[in-house]
């Protein structure tokens, strides 16, 4: 466990004790926080906990506890390295919170259907994981990021 330090892209909420923050709800979300969560800057912020130790540039993302507790097996395999900023699931989620807003039921869309697929990603990565294959995720990112609709 680590703080993870974002640049905040949400209003406060009215009443903070009960903040609950529910997977595709962007109703708090500021004009500015949508451009800065389009292009992935608030994600910036992140190169402190690099620079602490907490993170490394590449690596599974780190996840909220409650998730952690839905799979903790693959979750056990997946925390024997550190988390990072980007990762093959970043990448292939990157519209994630549009596929969440769009579900039905989203909480159960992420439990059942991303997570589990984030978590093949993650367990892949840790099994296969390579300076170069680093260098590469990278690239991959920035890619996606500056030349990719």
């Amino acid at each position: 466990m680590f703080m993870l330090y974002k640049f905040r892209s949400m209003r406060v909420p009215e009443f903070p004790e009960h903040e609950n923050f529910n997977p595709g709800d962007t109703s708090r979300v500021t004009q500015l926080g949508k451009f800065l969560r389009r292009l992935k800057l608030d994600e910036l912020p992140q190169l402190l906990n690099v620079l602490k130790g907490d993170m490394s540039l590449v690596g599974p993302r780190p996840e909220i506890a409650r998730w952690i507790a839905a799979y903790p097996e693959r979750w056990a395999k997946v925390l024997k390295v550190k988390p990072g900023i980007t990762d093959n699931a970043s990448i292939l989620f990157r519209r994630e919170e549009y596929l969440l807003a769009t579900s039905e039921d989203p909480e159960k869309t992420y439990r059942e259907v991303i997570l589990p697929k984030k978590l093949d990603l993650y367990e892949e990565y840790v099994v296969k994981r390579s300076f170069f294959g680093d260098i590469k995720l990278i690239f991959k990112t920035l890619f996606s990021i500056l030349l990719k609709k």
